[in-house]
């Protein structure tokens, strides 16, 4: 019988090589500080930093994301209540990466005109951010995509921000199981046109895929000419 573990990645995508993990590793062991919240719009901050964001369904285990990648027990807040977080946390991690970790989105009890807030919050902040390198679109691997996380799909499309699908909570399901699910994702994203194609499986209890993602988040915390000739085809 196969039992929850350290699930495969799609073939074609192999692991990180030593290198690129040890990069990984070094840039998210550097001291990250909360910089600010942001309610609205006009408190998003400026800076020069390349910057990674976070989105998911409330619940999915953003925050405890957040911080198994920064090595820290609270540094993000977690909570059993769905949809506490109501601003755009903004982390500096060591001076070289900004961390934005967005309001969870699809909590049914939230009042409409609170998740209209969020919604215009979130819009705003996607489509004016010209140094987001990207964004993880966090998806509970015991559920899979919902209707909702097709929706904010096609919002990132629109805002033609490069997204990266992260699925939490991978420990627990079975590894077979998570491989399908990688494929069936993979197969259902193909038509989002700023859809980066790999699909990391993430634990956060287990530390299931945290090394890997820090590999790929690392990729993209360098200067801006480092990164376009990183982008750059040979």
């Amino acid at each position: 019988m196969t039992e929850p573990g350290d699930p495969k990645q799609a073939s074609e995508f192999p692991e990180p090589d030593a290198h690129t993990l040890e990069e990984g590793r070094l840039l998210f062991a550097q001291q990250c500080t909360f910089v600010l919240g942001a309610a609205k719009p006009e408190h998003i901050p400026t800076t020069d930093l390349p910057e990674i964001a976070f989105a998911g369904r409330s619940n999915v285990g953003k925050s405890s994301l957040i911080n198994a990648l920064t090595g820290h027990n609270s540094l993000a807040r977690t909570s059993n209540t769905p949809g506490r977080t109501q601003e755009v946390n903004f982390f500096d991690l060591g001076g070289r990466l900004m961390i934005a970790d967005l309001p969870g989105f699809g909590y049914a009890r939230a009042a409409k005109t609170r998740v209209k807030q969020w919604t215009h919050l979130v819009m705003t902040y996607l489509r004016g951010r010209a140094v987001l390198r990207r964004a993880c679109l966090l998806v509970d691997a015991r559920h899979g995509l919902k209707p909702i996380d097709f929706e904010v799909m096609a919002m990132l499309d629109q805002a033609a921000v490069n997204y990266q699908i992260v699925l939490t909570k991978s420990d627990k399901i079975k590894a077979d199981a998570l491989q399908r699910l990688i494929e069936r994702i993979g197969a259902e994203a193909k038509a989002h046109t700023a859809l980066h194609p790999e699909i990391i499986a993430t634990s956060s209890r287990k530390g299931t895929g945290i090394a890997h993602l820090r590999a790929a988040l690392g990729q993209l915390a360098l200067s801006q000419a480092e990164f376009e000739a990183l982008a750059k085809p040979e």
